[in-house]
């Protein structure tokens, strides 16, 4: 089941983002900025375990971020990311967002579900934003992709 997150799940948020960052697949997230956006975190939760979670960041009028896609390596194969990403592909949509994208190391999976591949320059929202505060910055290795939802 995907659920909104709540309060009670940010530590277990936490810890699916903190195995992926160790191994340098996303960035690390502090505890407090999980607290401060839980709004905007989904969970995929099965038996009253949190197997995945994904963020949903809107960025400007008509542009948001999928961010934070995680998924418990046990849990793997089930397509429990590729729901997440559709979740919130749903949401944006319902809120009149235009345009969504991700900055990933898997680029295989965005493309999946819709993604394409698109230069980093055409996301100066989030490079002013987010990625200049980045210790990548200005290096950054990931790939950007995005999906037009109209």
């Amino acid at each position: 089941m995907i659920r909104r997150a709540r309060i009670p799940d940010a530590k277990k948020i936490h810890s699916l983002l903190t195995l992926y960052s160790r191994d340098g697949l996303m960035l690390p997230r502090p505890l407090s900025e999980i607290y401060e956006h839980i709004r905007d975190f989904y969970v995929f939760e099965d038996d009253g375990e949190i197997l995945g979670t994904v963020c949903l960041l809107i960025c400007w009028e008509d542009l948001a971020e999928v961010r934070s896609l995680a998924v418990d390596e046990a849990a793997g194969g089930r397509g429990i990311g590729r729901k997440l990403v559709e979740i919130c592909l749903s949401e944006a949509r319902e809120l009149g967002l235009r345009r969504i994208f991700a900055l990933t190391y898997k680029v295989d999976f965005f493309k999946k579900v819709g993604f394409h591949e698109i230069e980093k320059s055409e996301l100066p929202h989030k490079i002013w934003s987010d990625c200049i505060r980045c210790a990548k910055f200005p290096e950054c290795d990931e790939t950007a992709v995005s999906i037009e939802l109209y």
